[in-house]
């Protein structure tokens, strides 16, 4: 069996950061670990905050840090309050529920068919095609005159009023 020879180590401290080195002696050259040095500012005043919050938690006392951890840990963002009210207003949940995850598979449904669509050879160049082409008509029909613009102006605007609500 071979003997392996174990170097002792000693613990030395420069200015810098600690350093173990090695306590033989002679030709060789020393082995050097260097261990990281704590933050101890931002350790210490952590603890020391943490430490009276909890003396004031014993103590019964509420400091401005303890209550304003505790505000800011119940208070809860508007929409989410909306939300919990909307959903608590629905009758059916299990329809919405399906609804809501119908939808999302039929979300992820179309993405793959355009996907899909847009690996054929011909078929995306000729789609863009059609939609340039729509897009002009659309544009001639509909901005070409200043009647037709109103036209389409009032149009919008009725139909933002049938989904929105006239106030």
């Amino acid at each position: 069996m071979a003997s392996t020879a174990f170097t002792p180590l000693s613990l030395s401290s420069p200015s810098k950061a600690p350093r173990l080195q090695s306590a033989a002696t002679g030709g060789a050259a020393a082995q050097c670990v260097t261990i990281p040095t704590p933050h101890l500012a931002k350790t210490t005043s952590y603890s020391r905050k943490s430490s009276r919050n909890v003396v004031a938690m014993v103590t019964g006392e509420a400091s401005t840090e303890v209550a304003d951890v505790a505000s800011i840990e119940t208070e809860t963002p508007e929409i989410v309050t909306k939300i919990q009210q909307a959903w608590d207003k629905v009758e059916d949940k299990y329809a919405v529920t399906s609804l809501a995850v119908a939808g999302l598979l039929g979300l992820i449904a179309s993405a793959g068919v355009i996907s899909a669509i847009d690996k054929l050879p011909l078929i995306p160049g000729v789609l863009e095609l059609v939609g340039i082409g729509y897009t002009g008509y659309f544009a001639y029909i509909n901005l070409a005159s200043k009647s037709s613009r109103d036209a389409l102006i009032e149009k919008v605007k009725c139909t933002y009023d049938d989904i929105i609500g006239s106030s």
